[in-house]
This record gives structure tokens, C-alpha cells and sequence, in this order.
């Protein structure tokens, strides 16, 4: 954006950022690799981002690439490697003090001394960035995403695609640091739970969900939403409210469109096709920034 006669816009100063890629390995013997996640983190003040795969196409991906591959494994490792990057919070220093972060060399030495074979984690890198989050999106759909067609929308695309767009109207809107992405869905349901939200938000008492769902490709995933809803409703202690970004606006006349209608409604979700975000984020910014 260019600056005007008022006064410069002023850019958030760059970050050194390192970051690390995360391989899942299932022979060790042969050496062969697929990568399936990134950290990012800042070593001076410790905030970081893990992204790692959780799309159904994701996955097979890997197996297309590793016909054995555990999924049961590659899909409990996201929480375990969170749970060991939060244990480091609240840790005794030598003196008997608190500090707020085990230093990140010590968390990923002992990633490397504990974690399964299959697992390994690449050497680090630096990068210069503005902003965390886009960075690990962008590293993310560099190094691990399933290769795709360029994306426009309203077009047909995998929730990868939606997420991608979803972001960008989100830091268009400005509010992008308002919202809280891959929200783990186990504290509403069963603690073990792998599933997440997209997103989620908070205004004027409310705390809103936003999910991604490819209705030309799996339809089938409203039920599974749908499921997550009901729980999250059903035990939150405030009000809640919900949507689905969904690849393409929904017709009654289409089966499979009133399919994923009816599944959604009669649990209170708001369906926003792709093409209308932008108009929904719209309406829902002034809220977020009160």
C-alpha cells in the first residue's frame, strides 16, 4: 500500500525467524523421506507455530509415497510434539527461579533422543519475516503442502486451498492477529481427540468457530463437523457461534449440496461460500475490534 501525504504506513520491523522441517521417515534403511510439518519459532522471545499435516489428501499423499506408512502415528504426533513444546513453559531455571521458555536447542535435542525413528527433524534455517503466522503458512505451502493448480475463488479446491484464501481475506481485513488458528477440539469432546477448527475468534462474549469444508471433494466432512459442533455447544461455558467456509455456494437442487445444508443447519452452522467471505469478514470485523 502506498504511503500518503498524511504520514508513512508503518511495516512491522522484520524478524529473524528459524525454522525447521519435520520428516517422517518410515524406513530407516533406505533413507526415503517425505516432509510432513514446520516449526517455526523466534529464538529470542521463544513464540513459535507447528504446522503439520491433517487433511485426508494430505495423508494420502503419504501413502501414495509410502504405501506402509502408520497413520495412527502420523496423526497423534502433532499433540505430542505440542505437548512437549508447552511442557517447557513454567520451567525451573537453575536457581530455583521460573523462566518462561526452556531455551528451543535443549526442547529439540531432546525431540531427537525421544521421539520415534520415523520422525526426524530436518537441520535449521533462518528466514526474515514480518509476521509468524504467514510465514509458517508460507513455508508450509512451500515445503509440505500437496502440490496444486493455482487457486481462485469460488473455484473447486481441497481445504488447503480454502484455508490458503481464508487467510488472505483474513489479513486483508486486518484482523488476521485476531484470530486463533487450529484450535484442538479435545477439551469439547475426549481428551486424545486429533481433531481441530480451522479458526476461532472472540467478540462481545462470544466465542465463534470457522472451519474449512470441501464440498466438491468430501462432502462426507460436514458429518464430522458437525459432530465437533454439537460437543463444543453442548460444553462451552459461553456462547458460541459457528461457520463453514465452504469451495462452492450451496443449492438445494444439488443432493449433495442439501446434504451438506441440512447437516449443518440443524446444529447451527452458518454455511459462507468462498465467494461471499470477504462480505461475512466484513460484517464480523467492526466486533473483533472494539
Amino acid at each position: 500500500m502506498p504511503e500518503t501525504m498524511e504520514g508513512a504506513i508503518r511495516q512491522p520491523p522484520e524478524q529473524a525467524l528459524a525454522y525447521h522441517i519435520l520428516r517422517y521417515v518410515p524406513d530407516l534403511v533406505r533413507d526415503e523421506w517425505v516432509n510432513i510439518g514446520v516449526l517455526v519459532f523466534n529464538p529470542e522471545t521463544g513464540e513459535r507455530r507447528l504446522r503439520m499435516i491433517e487433511d485426508q489428501d494430505e495423508y494420502n499423499r503419504v501413502r501414495r509415497l509410502h504405501p506402509w506408512a502408520d497413520e495412527a502415528l502420523l496423526r497423534a504426533l502433532r499433540d505430542d510434539l505440542e505437548n512437549r513444546l508447552d511442557s517447557g513453559i513454567g520451567a525451573k531455571s537453575s536457581d530455583g527461579g521460573v523462566v518462561s521458555e526452556i531455551p528451543w536447542q535443549r526442547i529439540l535435542g531432546k525431540w531427537e533422543e525421544t521421539l520415534s525413528n520415523a520422525l526426524q527433524i530436518a537441520p535449521q534455517k533462518g528466514v526474515l519475516a514480518d509476521d509468524l503466522d504467514v510465514e509458517v503458512e508460507r513455508l508450509y505451502a512451500d515445503h509440505v503442502a500437496v502440490p496444486r493448480r493455482s487457486f481462485r475463488p469460488g473455484r473447486p479446491s481441497g481445504r488447503a486451498g480454502i484455508r490458503s484464501y481464508c487467510a488472505q481475506v483474513f489479513r486483508q481485513a486486518r484482523i488476521w492477529h485476531r484470530i486463533e488458528k487450529s484450535v484442538r477440539v479435545a477439551e469439547f469432546t475426549f481428551p486424545g481427540d486429533p481433531a481441530r477448527l480451522d479458526y476461532s475468534y472472540h467478540r462481545n462474549g462470544t466465542r465463534g468457530f470457522v472451519h474449512t469444508l470441501s464440498v466438491t471433494r468430501a462432502p462426507q466432512d460436514a458429518k464430522s463437523l458437525s459432530y465437533n459442533v454439537k460437543h463444543i455447544a453442548e460444553k462451552a461455558r459461553y456462547h458460541t457461534e459457528f461457520a463453514a467456509v465452504t469451495d462452492v455456494p450451496l443449492s438445494r437442487d444439488n443432493d449433495r449440496h442439501r446434504f451438506v445444508l441440512d447437516t449443518l443447519r440443524e446444529v447451527g452452522v452458518e454455511p459462507v461460500p468462498m465467494e461471499g467471505l470477504a462480505v461475512w469478514v466484513a460484517k464480523l470485523r467492526p466486533s473483533l475490534l472494539q
